[in-house]
This record gives structure tokens, sequence and C-alpha cells, in this order.
């Protein structure tokens, strides 16, 4: 590990003063420490947040809910604000990590993690989100678990976190303050797609501290489902997860949210898919041509086609769960 100064400030102003494009700020730790053993990540100052006022988790005046940045991910899933108003984010997180990485991973981090692609944490191999313009191997080279969805010539890694997917689904909205001010970012917009810059995880700027994240007021509370496809049940990233929410008008589909993780470089959600099926009969048929509309501009790699069909099957049982108000996968 590459040497470093560490700081705690007791305020954010302070800790936005202290940040820089060679500063990390530090939570939990969970993968901020593994990028900096292998020196993937050698940055020269840590800024250790802790101390800062973000582990509240509190009603909003729209009905809605505010997570504070610092609240643990194994509180946020048992906290009865979103266990009761929002089921389908406490059963994502708990299909995520193990039960000591939930104690010690904060919120905000979550959103934070970057990819696990093993020549991204392979310093000896060429890789374009570590070293722009060195090349991705991962194209033709073992590529089960990458992209097959919003991938460039550059990158095909894929987002880890299960917690991501259903905030794409949930609409949330992420609070962060920089020098320049507080600002909102809807949750579409918070990580990027690889483009020409794998490089760039996200939207945020290198002094810009998240506060919180803003759940809108519940909806889906009863007919929601995550399911998290994966090699294995103990502590395995998803190959596909899909976080399904689904309202009914008799037997029709009148409102839905879909997204997907395992199959792009950031959660994977496509509004103007479901709107097209507002109204169509809820039933498997339905749940296929859905998945088919929103996998049509799929391409995989040479060792990740089957995530397509696996995909399908997926979308088809999470949303048929939520229909008969699934419980946890």
């Amino acid at each position: 590990m590459t040497p470093f100064a560490y700081s705690k400030p007791s305020s954010i102003e302070q800790a936005l003063r202290q940040a820089g494009p060679q500063s990390r700020y530090i939570a939990g730790g969970t993968n901020l420490l593994d990028l900096m053993k292998e020196h993937i990540a050698n940055p020269r100052t840590i800024i250790d947040i802790t101390g800062l006022p973000l582990r509240e988790v509190s009603e909003t005046a729209g009905g809605g809910v505010r997570i504070g940045a610092l609240v643990s991910n194994a509180d946020l899933a048992w906290h009865p604000l979103i266990e009761q108003r929002y089921p389908l984010l406490a059963q994502a997180i708990l299909a995520g990590a193990s039960p000591q990485l939930r104690n010690m991973a904060s919120t905000g981090g979550n959103l934070l993690q970057r990819t696990r692609c093993p020549y991204f944490y392979d310093v000896g191999s060429p890789c374009n989100k570590r070293q722009p313009g060195s090349g991705c191997p991962a194209r033709n080279g073992l590529n089960r678990n990458h992209a097959i969805l919003g991938a460039s010539a550059h990158c095909v890694a894929v987002h880890p976190s299960d917690l991501c997917v259903a905030l794409a689904a949930l609409e949330a909205v992420v609070h962060v303050r920089g020098l320049g001010g507080e600002r909102r970012i809807p949750f579409a917009d918070f990580h990027r797609l690889p483009g020409e810059h794998p490089e760039r995880d996200n939207c945020l700027a290198d002094d810009e501290l998240i506060l919180a994240i803003e759940l809108p007021a519940p909806r889906f509370t009863t007919r929601c489902h995550y399911l998290k496809v994966r090699d294995r049940a103990s502590y395995a990233f998803a190959l596909v997860s899909v976080a399904a929410g689904l309202e009914l008008a008799g037997e029709h589909i009148a409102s839905l949210r879909l997204a997907l993780g395992g199959v792009a470089h950031k959660p994977w959600r496509v509004a103007a898919v479901e709107q097209r099926f507002v109204g169509q009969p809820a039933n498997p048929h339905t749940y296929a041509q859905l998945a088919q509309a929103l996998l049509q501009s799929a391409q995989p790699l040479s060792g990740n086609a089957f995530k397509i069909p696996l995909a399908t099957q997926a979308i088809i049982r999470a949303l048929s769960e939520a229909q008969a108000q699934g419980g946890v996968q």
C-alpha cells in the first residue's frame, strides 16, 4: 500500500476544503481499502468522514425518506421505514455481500464501489478503466461476467452493486455537496456509461461529497421483488439481477418499474420501455415481450451470450413474483 496522509474532519465544510484530485473520502472502506492494497487506487490523502452527521434516516416533507450517506447497509435494510415502505430496497441490500460487510459498508460508499472486473484488479494487465488508453483485454478475453448493454470499445465492465439496482428502480435522488454548493442528482444520471472515458464511473467532481439519498413517496410496497441470479448463494456478485415493482388495475399493468444489474456499467433501466407496457395484461407473455424490448440492444461478447436468455427469464420471474406479492429471493 502506498503511504498516505490521514485526516478526520469535524465538519462537512472542513472535509470539502481538504478534498481534491489526490484525495479520497473513506467511510466503511469495504471497497477502497481493497483498491489501495492492490495499488489500483493510490490517494495521497484519506479523508475519514465517519465523524460527520450523516447517519440519520428520516421522513421528508413530501412523504419520502432521506437516508444519510453514512447509514450502514445493515442498518438501512432493517430500518422500519425501509422495511415497511421500500421492501424492494431491503431485499436488494440483503441479497448483497455478507453480514460482516453490510455492517461496515455505508450507503453513500455503495454508490461509489468500482467494478469487479478481474482485468481491472490485475495491475499486470492493461485496463482502460485503471489506465486510460491501455486497452480492454476483456473484450476478447475472459468476459463471462461482463456487460451486454451500454458497453463501449473501451470498456465492458459491469457495476457490482445490488442496492443501486433497487435505487434505480425507485427513482432515488442523490444529494451531494461540493465547494460550489449543493446539488440534487437523479439516480439515472449519477452513474455513467463507459463511452470513451471508462475511468469515470459517476458524475461527481473531485471535491463533492454524497450527503444523502432521497427516496420519493413510497410505491410498489407490496408487489415488488428483487431477484439475483449468481453462481453461488454465498457472497457472489450477480450474473443478472432484477429489481421489479408492479401496480395493477384489475388484471392489467397500471404502472411498473424494472431495473437490471450485472448487465451494464450502471444499473440498467429504460423508462420508455416500462411506459410502453402500461395497460397491457399482467401475465408472463407480456413480461416476455417487455424483456425482449429491454434487451433488444444487447451486444454479447464471446463468453456471455447466455446472459440474454438468463435476463429474459429473470425478468419474467421477478415480475411474476412481484405480481404474486413474492418475498425475498
